[in-house]
């Protein structure tokens, strides 16, 4: 099984072809070709190939499928005692990314 570790936003994903992986959204219209170059692993049939830190010339190639946000998170602060008490929503906005060929040199 072949499959990439590669770093976006500070973060690290897996990438295996045909599959897709849920990033921080990204400023890429829908459809769009995308190229990540900060790679740290690849992993071919048993051969790994680990970087320092990243694999020379390695790149993960994907389309952008589409952008949308997750479900909501509340937030609710309380103090007891004092009337206390706040209220506050939020929703991460994803970009899901289809990976199309990891690409090793």
């Amino acid at each position: 099984m072949e499959y990439a570790i590669f770093e976006n936003g500070g973060k690290q994903y897996k990438a295996v072809p045909g599959a897709t992986v849920e990033i921080d959204r990204m400023p890429v219209e829908e459809g769009a070709s995308v190229e990540f170059d900060r790679v740290l692993l690849i992993s071919t049939d048993g051969e790994v190939l680990v970087g320092t830190p990243t694999v020379a010339g390695a790149r993960v190639k994907g389309t952008v499928e589409e952008h949308f946000k997750a479900k909501k998170v509340l937030v609710f602060k309380y103090i007891p005692r004092k009337r206390y008490r706040r209220t506050r929503g939020h929703r991460q906005q994803y970009t899901r990314v289809r990976i199309d060929e990891i690409v090793k040199k």
